[in-house]
């Protein structure tokens, strides 16, 4: 049959897009949504275009076997980063963060800095939640709406320039791409923290002033602390051992998620993980790896050349269409700095609630904050900041594309 176009624009896009914006219209059905997406863009293909220029089952078959390994990859760093950020939480270390905290407008600064800090090696979901739930004591649960959009800025900023920070950059390590590739993000992210980690800091104070945790029963749990650094070292050694000394078989399995449940495993008679959590993580790592499967599939040469403009708006895109499928089309079409698309894609969901997983989890802790119009009231300091940051990147380092080392 012959391919559907619509304005010249093919199908695959129209069908991405319709399911992108109905994850960001119907939050409380994003799983079924991103799986009727899929759905639908499948049969499309098994009846009109194929894939990868094999027709029918035949090129089904062929496109899964070339995506499993990161789909895979994928599920078991999803799932085994929640576990891990289990183990962080319940070391106490967010509950004694509290008391080396200012006790002015420079207490709220300061937290800030820690979730950037925490996101950085942890996952920006995690330190999402760490933030907001050490907030919630030491501004004894008022939080106000541009503090909670400050919190989700800090700890996509934090995970910008981390191939462990955030799922867009783990993408891209999985993809080939060097850690040292995307790490200038976080000239853009020290440049955008700065420009609204002050308002926002300001604006919490004089909504509640800040109260340090005066308990002095909390003890750090160092065995969990030990279990948090053998993780993520497993992960790194795997990652730069495979890339670096048999970059031939990356491709052949999941070796990067694989590790990290090796040492959840290994470390387990240490400190049990909370198996409760995997379910739930299931559940979301559904949900991501159908839009990545989803994004897969589009016909990626036919979007335009990827550039620093390009690049601009993918980020602003991004505060409204989930990052997680447009960092895949990007990898697939290949050509860009990988340090400014993961600063883009990275921080620009921030400019809205449920422009990034970490806004969507802190919009359920504290519900005031899904309300568009409060968030771009009163966060307008993360939408100046991800220009300011993004013109300081470029303006300071320039555009240098890169090709994934495959």
């Amino acid at each position: 049959m012959t391919p559907i176009d619509f304005l010249g624009i093919p199908f695959e896009f129209v069908l991405f897009a319709a399911t992108l914006l109905c994850v960001a219209l119907f939050h409380n059905r994003v799983m079924m949504v991103a799986l009727v997406g899929l759905a639908l863009v499948t049969v499309y293909k098994l009846l009109f275009t194929g894939f990868d220029g094999a027709a029918g089952f035949v090129g089904l078959l062929h496109h899964l076997q070339h995506e499993w390994v990161l789909l895979a990859n994928l599920l078991g760093l999803l799932v085994g980063f929640a576990l891990l950020s289990r183990h962080f939480e319940a070391s106490h270390i967010p509950h004694l963060l509290p008391r080396f905290l200012p006790d002015d407008w420079r207490g709220g600064f300061v937290l800030l800095a820690l979730v950037f800090v925490l996101s950085s090696f942890l996952d920006n979901i995690a330190g999402a939640i760490i933030g907001a739930t050490v907030a919630s004591t030491v501004f004894r649960e008022r939080l106000h709406v541009g503090y909670l959009a400050g919190i989700v800025a800090a700890s996509n900023a934090g995970g910008s320039g981390s191939v462990v920070g955030d799922t867009t950059t783990t993408m891209m390590w999985i993809a080939g791409v060097s850690p040292l590739d995307v790490l200038h993000a976080y000239v853009a992210a020290a440049a955008a923290f700065l420009v609204f980690a002050v308002p926002a800091s300001i604006q919490q104070q004089r909504y509640s002033p800040i109260v340090k945790d005066p308990s002095a029963r909390v003890h750090l749990d160092m065995p969990r602390v030990v279990i948090v650094g053998v993780i993520l070292m497993a992960a790194v050694a795997t990652n730069v051992g495979v890339n670096v000394l048999a970059p031939q078989i990356a491709d052949s399995f999941p070796f990067l998620g694989a590790a990290v449940w090796v040492a959840l495993i290994i470390m387990a008679p240490l400190r049990a993980p909370d198996w409760k959590m995997v379910p739930g993580a299931l559940k979301g790592s559904v949900f991501l790896l159908s839009l990545v499967m989803l994004a897969s599939m589009m016909p990626v040469e036919s979007l335009p050349p990827a550039s620093a403009l390009e690049t601009l708006e993918l980020g602003a895109v991004s505060a409204v269409f989930d990052n997680i499928p447009l960092t895949k089309l990007a990898l697939d079409q290949g050509g860009y700095d990988w340090g400014v698309l993961a600063y883009a894609v990275g921080f620009g969901g921030s400019m809205l609630w449920f422009g990034s997983s970490a806004g969507v989890a802190v919009a359920n802790l504290f519900p005031e904050a899904k309300s568009v119009a409060a968030w771009l009231r009163h966060g307008w300091h993360v939408i100046l900041a991800y220009f300011v940051g993004y013109f300081v990147l470029i303006l300071l380092l320039g555009w240098h594309p890169h090709v994934p080392h495959r």
